[in-house]
């Protein structure tokens, strides 16, 4: 998650995430080369004493200024395409997490395992500080790492946003629509996020908390988790 002073990308928890910040910063390094030449060349415009009164055309230097831009957006445009395509794409999902946006909690739905289904509520931080202030939710999202999983989006009031930094996921929920995408958890946490459209007061009060466990973990919550559902039911 994001901590004090930190200006750059939360650390990386999936192979997108790697893949933005290694195009953020080969795209800063070209931006900052670009704001070097334009400031040197401003700051001899500024100081130099040439003054020449037949200058009425400079074809070669026009060339230049118009070919070298040209070449810079293409080594910007193809590692961003290329990451484009990357986010599009779904290989063989395991999971299928279904996501729904209210204001102002998320729900959440497992349809492979029996329908688990849950909402997800922002909780009040404590005095112990044992969970973080507007970040932590009730009902936490469980996953395997080192698997595919798919997440599909959707609204039931507003535009929504399910979003989640450090997996490289972003993803909006319209209503009326079914948004889908795909990320890959690589190693074991808890990762937060909240969503990050505003159509409300307190409307970025709706945190996301991803709980990414081991595959074996997983199963028997899955399995705890039907159990005590089967329970409920036959209480009441």
């Amino acid at each position: 998650m994001a901590t004090w002073s930190n200006f750059n990308y939360q650390n990386s928890a999936s192979p997108l995430m790697e893949q933005i910040i290694f195009f953020h910063d080969h795209t800063l390094i070209i931006l900052i080369m670009i704001t070097i030449l334009v400031a040197y060349l401003m700051m001899n415009l500024f100081f130099n004493n040439y003054i020449n009164r037949f200058l009425l055309e400079g074809q070669m230097i026009e060339l230049i200024w118009t070919i070298l831009p040209a070449i810079t957006l293409i080594f910007i445009a193809l590692p961003s395409l290329r990451l484009l395509y990357l986010l599009d794409e779904l290989n063989n999902p395991l999971i299928t997490l279904k996501s729904i946006g209210h204001q102002w909690y998320w729900s959440y739905e497992y349809s492979d395992f029996n329908n688990i289904e849950f909402d997800s509520y922002m909780i009040q931080s404590n005095e112990n500080l044992s969970n973080f202030r507007l970040l932590d939710v009730d009902n936490r999202i469980i996953l395997p790492m080192n698997n595919q999983i798919r997440i599909l989006v959707t609204a039931t009031d507003v535009i929504h946003s399910w979003t989640i930094p450090s997996l490289g996921v972003k993803i909006d929920a319209n209503p009326g629509r079914l948004n889908q995408t795909s990320f890959f958890i690589n190693r074991p946490g808890i990762y937060y996020g909240q969503c990050s459209e505003i159509c409300g007061a307190n409307h970025s009060f709706m945190p996301i908390v991803v709980e990414s466990i081991s595959m074996k973990n997983f199963i028997n919550w899955i399995n705890n988790y039907s159990l005590d559902d089967w329970k409920q039911v036959m209480v009441s």
